[in-house]
């Protein structure tokens, strides 16, 4: 079996090959951020929006020289460990982990940021979206609670770890989470959209989810088709009512719900919204 390497810090290191000692603070205290983006074509999706998230979540977690993590960085790593473990002609997933190094307990002895990059081949069939819809539910045993913070994609993920357990015991495709007030706030790993009254809701980021970036997209998509797009607090009950309900991510795109419960949904703004996407040249 051919070796699989990684990116730890500019170097390429077998997976298997163990890299973390028992004081890392990503292990420790989950003390620091990733992205998770999409290569395809030569190049990663949007990833000048992948960059100003990361950025900007570095600088709120005081980690050091943020702008090292540009698009020419990012996309020659990704490159040379796509070549590496020779995936150069497929869909690929990128996963770009930054954390604090050294020690130190709560307070962080210094603020320099060390990465992982890892990457694994996509089926590219999935690019073409499945035309069976999700299955969801609503995950409340365990809410989000929602500061500045909750914007990021941080290593803090027991939240998501917890919702993802419930999604595997019930067979469901995906789960909707709420905020600590019991409002949508959004999927296991995707945001959520919804089509009500005719026009198009969303979780607002001040409700605690994801700054996504197809979240970004799919409302500038939206508005270009002239649709009224509302950033809101939106009760759960709105399930049980909408017309259409689909979620978003960097690696999936649209991704039309089908059922909640009973309720059954349609697959047209969803369906729109997935051949636009297909034509962004990014």
């Amino acid at each position: 079996m051919p070796i699989h390497f990684i990116d730890f810090n500019a170097s390429f290191i077998p997976e298997q090959e163990p890299i973390l000692t028992a004081d890392n603070r990503a292990f420790r205290y989950g003390d620091g951020l990733f992205e998770t983006m999409r290569w395809m074509d030569g190049d990663i999706r949007f990833l000048q929006h992948h960059i100003e998230r990361l950025q900007e979540g570095m600088r709120q977690l005081k980690l050091e020289k943020a702008e090292r993590f540009d698009a020419d960085f990012i996309r020659s790593r990704a490159a040379e460990l796509i070549g590496r473990n020779g995936l150069e002609h497929q869909h690929v997933r990128v996963r770009l982990q930054v954390y604090r190094d050294g020690g130190g307990l709560y307070s962080p002895q210094q603020n320099h940021a060390c990465y992982i990059m890892a990457v694994s081949k996509l089926d590219p069939d999935d690019v073409k979206h499945r035309k069976i819809g999700l299955i969801v539910d609503v995950y409340s045993e365990f809410k989000k609670p929602y500061s500045e913070l909750s914007k990021l994609k941080t290593s803090n993920s027991l939240v998501y770890v917890m919702a993802g357990l419930h999604r595997t015991k019930h067979g469901l495709d995906d789960v909707l989470l709420l905020n600590q007030e019991g409002f949508l706030c959004e999927s296991l790993s995707s945001n959520v959209f919804i089509w009500y009254d005719k026009k198009l809701y969303t979780p607002a980021i001040s409700e605690g989810c994801i700054d996504g970036v197809m979240r970004k997209v799919v409302i500038d998509m939206a508005l270009d088709s002239g649709m009224e797009v509302i950033e809101a607090q939106i009760s759960p009950d709105i399930l049980r009512e909408a017309d259409e309900i689909f979620h978003t991510n960097a690696i999936h795109g649209v991704q039309w719900v089908m059922g909640y419960k009973q309720k059954r949904y349609f697959n047209r703004v969803s369906r729109m919204l997935q051949e636009r996407l297909a034509m962004v040249n990014c």
